[in-house]
C-alpha cells in the first residue's frame, strides 16, 4: 500500500493505493485499488508526518478536486481540458520518459494524458527533444507528436533532434532523418551541422565526420562553413589530403569564399608530404581566385618545401615575398636558415643569418638557436661556441634549447667527452632540463657506457628531476642497439614500478632488441609479462615478434603469433601486414604471400607502394617475374607513387621476364621523377641487357653509372664478365675482371665461374686451369658449378684423366656432385677406357637415386665392350632398352663385335636383330622423305 499526495494551490489531495507501476510528477498512476482523501492546508503542505508515514508524497495544483476524476481502470486523468502548457508540460513529458518502461502503448497513453488531448505546440516538442538523452526515444516521440501538433514539424524540431544525435554520438538514423527533412523542404541549421561534425572530430572519428558531410550533400543540404573548416583543420593533423581536397572543392562548389588561411592549411599538408606538384597547383588556384599570399603562407611554403628537400623552391618563395613587398619576419628568416642548414648549404645559411642580425639591437634567440644547431650538424663546433659567446655579448643569455642543440650534435658525432664538458659549462647560463639529461643518457648508452649513463641519471635525481619512463625507454632502446642486452634487461628489471611503470614503448623496445639478436624466446616471455601487467600489445609489438621469429628460422612460431594477435582482437595495421607478407615470401611460401596481399584489402587498407614492392619481389624470387607487368600497372592505377625501392623491384622484374626495353624506359622515368638510380637499378638493367647480348648498351650504362658516382659492386662486374664471356669476348671479360680488382673489389665464386665458363667455351682449358688456381690462391672456395665447368671442359677435349683428378678433389672437399657432373664424368672415363672407375661411378650414381642419361648408357656399353666385358655390356644394353633410352648404331656395332669375340651367340643374335630393325627403320624414313 502507498499514499500519494497531490499538491495544488489551495490544498492537497491524498490518494491511497496499491500499484502496478507509479508515474511521478503529476501524471499517471495505474492502480488495482484507489481511495480518495481530501484535506486543506493554509501553507500548502500536508499535515503532520504521522499522517503520511510510509507514504509517497507528491504535490500537484488543483481546484478542490473539480478537474480530477478516476476512470474505470483506476487511471488518474485530467478533465475539462485543463492542462499546463509551456515549461511545466515539457517537465511532465520528460518525467514520463524517465520513469516509464521502453516505448509502447502505456508510454504513449501517459504522454497523451499529460497534454489532455490538446494539440502540442512546436516549442513544447522542441523542449522535450532538447532534454531527452536517447535517440530512439526521440525518434519515437517525433513520430508520435506529428499528429498531435497543428502543423508540420518546424526546422527547429529537426535541428533539436540532430543536436541530440550529436550529443549522444548516435548517427544510425541520420539518413532517415535527413530524408524526412529533405521531403519537408527543411535543411539542418549551421549549428546542427557543425555539432554533428565537431562531435565526430572530438571522438577522433574523422572519416565519420567526412561521411556526415557527404550525407548532407547527398540530400542537397548546405553544411555550415565552419563544419567544413573544422574538419579540414582536423584532417590536416592526420594528414588526409585527398579528403581535405574533396571538402575544399565542395566548399567552392557551394559558393563559400575560401580564404588564404584555408589554402595555407592545404598547402602545408601536401608540401610536407613532398607532393610538390599538388602544392604548386593549389598556389596557382589561389592566385586565380585573386587572393594574395601573406607572410604566414610564405613562411609555410618555405618551411614545408624546405623540409621536403626542395631547397631551391624555398629560396624562390623567400625572394618572391620580398619582391611583392612583404617583409620577412623572424619566422621567415629562421625557417629559411634551418632549411639551408639541413641541406648542408651552410655558407648561404650564415650569409642570411648575418643579414638578419645586422641591424637588430636584440638578437633573435630562435634564429641563434637554429644557426647554432646548423653549425653543430656540420661539425663546426668552434663556430657554434663562438655564436654562443656573441649572443651573450649582445645581452641575451643562451637558453637551454641552444645548449641542447649543441649536445645533440656532439652526440651524433660521437664526441661524448666534449658533450660532458659543455654540460658542465651550460650550468652557468641555463638550468638543464629533462631533454638535457635524456640527450646525455642517450649518447652514453649508444656508446655502451652504462656506468656513466647511470651517473647522469643519479645527477638528474639530485637535481630534483626523477627519471621518467621516457628516460628509461631511451636507455633500454640504445643499449639494445649497442647489443648490450643484459644491461638493457637489468635496467628494465630495476624499474621501481611504484614511481615509473614501463609503458608499451618500454616493452616494445626490449622485445625488438632481444628478438633482433636472436633471443626470441626471451622476447616472447617479455610479451607474456606485458600481457600479465595489463598492457595491451599493439601492432608494433606483434610486428617485431613476427619478423624476428621468421628471421631466425622459426616460421611456424611466426604464424602462431599472427593467429594469437587476431584471437586477442588486435587489428593488424598496414605495416604489420606488409612485414608479415615479406617474411612469408622470404620463407618460400608464395601462395601464402599472395593470400596476405588479398588480406590487406580485406582488412580495409589500400595496398601501398611497399605492399606492391614486396609482392612483386616475392613473385620474382619464386619464378613468377612475368606477373610484374600486370602488378606494375595495377599499382599505378591505385595512385601509388613509386619510390626508389619500388622502381628497383619493378625494373628487376621486367629484366627477369625479358622486358628489358620496358625496364630501360623505367630507368629513364626514374631519373626524370627525381629518383637517383642506385647500384641495384643499374645492376638489374645491365644484367638484363647482357643476358640478351646487348653488350654495347650494357657497357654504356656501366660507364654512366661510374660517371654518376654510383659505387659499383661485384654483381655488376660479374654480369658484364658473364655477358662478354658467353659471346666469346674473353679479352673484354678479362679487362672487366682486372678493373674490378683494381677498384678493390674481390671476385666472388660467381664471378670466377663466369670467367672459367668463358675460357672453357673458348677452348682455352689451360688458361681456365690457371684461372682456377688463382681463384684458390685468393681464398675463394670453388663450388659445385666451378668443378662442373672444369670437368666438362676437360672431358670436352678428351682429357678425361685430368677431369677425374678434379672429380676426386671435389669429393675430398665434401662437394656432392649433381646429375650433370656424374654423367659427364662417367662418359669421360668410359671413353678414356678407364672402365673400372667408370663402372664404380655408374653404380654409385644409381645407388644415390640418380638417373643416368642416354649418353651415359651408350658410353658405358662402348667402354665395357672395348674392355672385353661383353656380357656386362649386354646387361647394360638390356637395361637401356627397358628404360626406353636410345641406343646409337655405333654402340650396337661395337657391342656386336665384343659378343662375337666372346662367343656369346644368342646375345649376338639379339643385338644383330635390333641393329637390322634400326637399319630398316632409317631406310624407310629416308624413302618417305624422298
Amino acid at each position: 500500500m502507498m499514499m500519494l499526495l497531490l499538491r495544488r494551490t489551495t490544498g492537497i489531495k491524498l490518494y491511497h493505493f496499491d500499484f502496478n507501476f507509479i508515474w511521478s510528477n503529476n501524471l499517471i498512476i495505474t492502480c488495482s485499488s484507489f481511495k480518495n482523501f481530501s484535506f486543506s492546508s493554509s501553507n500548502g503542505f500536508p499535515p503532520s508526518s504521522s499522517e503520511s508515514h510510509g507514504k509517497v508524497a507528491f504535490f500537484q495544483k488543483h481546484n478542490n478536486g473539480e478537474n480530477e476524476s478516476e476512470n474505470e481502470n483506476g487511471i488518474l486523468r485530467k478533465v475539462d481540458g485543463v492542462r499546463h502548457g509551456g515549461t511545466q508540460l515539457v517537465d511532465e513529458m520528460c518525467c514520463v520518459f524517465e520513469g516509464c518502461p521502453p516505448w509502447g502503448p502505456a508510454l504513449e497513453n501517459a504522454l497523451l494524458t499529460s497534454c489532455c488531448g490538446q494539440k502540442l505546440q512546436p516549442e513544447e516538442v522542441i523542449g522535450v527533444l532538447r532534454r531527452l538523452k536517447d535517440v530512439n526515444s526521440a525518434l519515437n516521440f517525433l513520430r508520435w507528436s506529428q499528429p498531435h501538433t497543428n502543423q508540420p514539424h518546424c526546422p527547429e524540431v529537426y535541428n533539436s533532434l540532430l543536436m541530440l544525435m550529436a550529443r549522444t554520438r548516435n548517427f544510425d538514423c541520420l539518413d532517415q532523418i535527413f530524408e524526412q527533412m529533405s521531403t519537408a523542404g527543411i535543411g539542418p541549421s549551421n549549428t546542427a551541422s557543425l555539432d554533428l561534425v565537431v562531435t565526430c572530430i572530438k571522438s577522433q572519428k574523422l572519416r565519420q565526420a567526412f561521411d556526415v558531410i557527404q550525407t548532407m550533400r547527398k540530400f542537397k543540404f548546405r553544411p555550415a562553413f565552419s563544419a567544413y573548416t573544422s574538419l579540414i583543420g582536423a584532417l590536416s593533423a592526420v594528414p588526409e589530403f585527398n579528403l581535405m581536397l574533396t571538402l575544399f572543392h565542395q566548399m567552392q562548389d557551394l559558393g563559400y569564399e575560401v580564404s588564404v588561411h584555408l589554402f595555407t592549411t592545404l598547402i602545408r599538408v601536401v608540401a610536407r608530404d613532398g607532393r610538390v606538384d599538388a602544392a604548386l597547383s593549389l598556389l596557382d588556384e589561389m592566385k586565380s581566385n585573386f587572393l594574395s599570399a601573406d607572410v604566414v603562407l610564405y613562411n609555410v611554403c618555405i618551411d614545408c618545401f624546405g623540409k621536403a628537400g626542395k631547397v631551391d623552391m624555398a629560396w624562390k618563395f623567400f625572394h618572391e615575398m620580398k619582391a611583392h613587398g612583404i617583409t620577412p619576419d623572424e619566422v621567415t628568416y629562421t625557417s629559411m636558415i634551418g632549411v639551408l642548414c639541413k641541406a648542408e648549404r651552410l655558407d648561404e645559411a650564415v650569409e642570411l643569418f648575418e643579414q638578419m642580425d645586422l641591424n637588430r639591437t636584440a638578437p633573435c634567440a630562435y634564429a641563434y638557436n637554429t644557426m647554432i644547431m646548423g653549425y653543430g650538424l656540420a661539425g663546426k663546433f668552434d663556430e657554434a661556441y663562438s655564436l654562443l659567446e656573441r649572443q651573450k655579448r649582445k645581452g641575451c643569455i643562451p637558453s637551454v634549447v641552444a645548449y641542447n642543440g649543441i649536445l645533440t650534435c656532439l652526440g651524433k658525432k660521437g664526441r661524448v667527452e666534449e658533450a660532458l664538458r659543455i654540460f658542465e659549462e651550460m650550468k652557468k647560463d641555463a638550468v638543464p632540463n629533462f631533454p638535457t639529461y635524456n640527450i646525455l643518457i642517450d649518447m652514453l648508452c649508444k656508446e655502451g657506457n652504462l656506468e656513466d649513463a647511470l651517473r647522469v641519471r643519479d645527477a638528474m635525481e639530485k637535481a630534483g628531476m626523477y627519471p621518467n619512463v621516457r628516460t628509461v625507454n631511451i636507455m633500454i632502446d640504445r643499449l639494445c642497439k649497442a647489443q648490450k642486452l643484459d644491461e638493457a634487461c637489468s635496467i628494465f628489471e630495476g624499474m621501481d614500478h611504484k614511481v615509473c611503470q614501463p609503458d608499451e614503448v618500454t616493452f616494445c623496445s626490449l622485445i625488438e632488441g632481444l628478438g633482433r639478436h636472436g633471443q626470441v624466446d626471451r622476447a616472447y616471455r617479455l610479451y607474456e609479462m606485458m600481457l600479465d601487467s595489463d598492457k595491451i600489445p599493439n601492432a608494433v609489438v606483434y610486428t617485431s615478434l613476427i619478423r624476428n621469429f621468421f628471421k631466425w628460422g622459426r616460421k611456424e612460431d611466426g604464424h602462431k603469433i599472427y593467429k594469437e594477435m587476431v584471437n586477442k582482437g588486435c587489428s593488424p595495421d598496414l605495416t604489420l601486414l606488409n612485414t608479415y607478407m615479406d617474411c612469408v615470401f622470404k620463407a618460400g611460401e608464395t601462395e601464402k604471400g599472395r593470400a596476405l596481399f588479398k588480406e590487406i584489402k580485406n582488412q580495409g587498407y589500400n595496398p601501398d607502394v611497399r605492399s606492391y614492392s614486396i609482392l612483386i619481389h616475392g613473385l620474382i624470387k619464386a619464378g613468377f617475374a612475368n606477373e610484374t607487368y600486370k602488378l606494375f600497372y595495377e599499382m599505378k592505377e591505385q595512385g601509388c607513387v613509386l619510390d626508389t625501392r619500388a622502381y628497383n623491384t619493378v625494373i628487376d622484374g621486367f629484366c627477369k621476364c625479358g622486358k628489358v626495353n620496358k625496364a630501360y624506359q623505367l630507368l629513364e622515368e626514374m631519373k626524370t621523377k627525381g629518383h637517383q638510380p642506385t647500384v641495384v637499378t643499374y645492376g638489374s638493367v645491365i644484367d638484363g641487357l647482357a643476358k640478351i647480348d646487348r653488350l654495347d648498351e650494357a657497357y654504356m650504362l656501366f660507364e654512366e653509372a661510374k660517371k654518376r658516382g654510383v659505387e659499383l659492386n661485384v654483381v655488376i662486374y660479374s654480369s658484364l664478365i658473364d655477358g662478354f664471356g658467353k659471346v666469346g669476348k674473353v679479352d673484354e671479360a678479362y679487362l672487366i675482371m682486372d678493373e674490378m680488382m683494381q677498384q678493390g673489389l674481390m671476385p666472388n665464386v660467381y664471378t670466377w665461374n663466369c670467367m672459367l665458363d668463358a675460357l672453357v667455351k673458348a677452348r682455352e682449358i689451360n688458361e681456365a686451369i690457371v684461372c682456377f688456381q688463382k681463384m684458390k690462391d685468393l681464398n675463394c672456395a670453388p663450388n659445385l658449378f666451378t668443378y662442373s665447368i672444369l670437368i666438362n671442359g676437360l672431358c670436352g677435349i678428351r682429357k678425361f684423366n685430368k677431369a677425374f683428378v678434379y672429380w676426386q678433389e671435389m669429393q675430398k672437399l665434401g662437394i656432392k656432385p649433381n646429375a650433370v657432373v656424374y654423367t659427364t664424368m662417367i662418359s669421360g672415363l668410359a671413353k678414356a677406357g678407364n672402365i673400372t672407375d667408370a663402372t664404380e661411378l655408374f653404380k654409385r650414381f644409381k645407388a644415390s637415386g640418380g638417373i643416368p642419361d642416354s649418353a651415359s648408357y651408350n658410353n658405358m656399353i662402348t667402354g665395357l665392350s672395348n674392355a672385353d666385358k661383353a656380357m656386362d655390356a649386354y646387361s647394360l644394353f638390356e637395361e637401356t632398352r627397358l628404360k626406353g633410352f636410345e641406343i646409337h648404331a655405333k654402340t650396337l656395332v661395337i657391342l656386336l663385335g665384343a659378343l662375337n669375340k666372346a662367343g656369346c651367340i644368342e646375345q649376338e643374335g639379339i643385338v644383330g636383330a635390333v641393329l637390322k630393325e634400326m637399319a630398316k627403320s632409317e631406310h624407310a624414313s629416308r624413302s618417305w622423305q624422298l
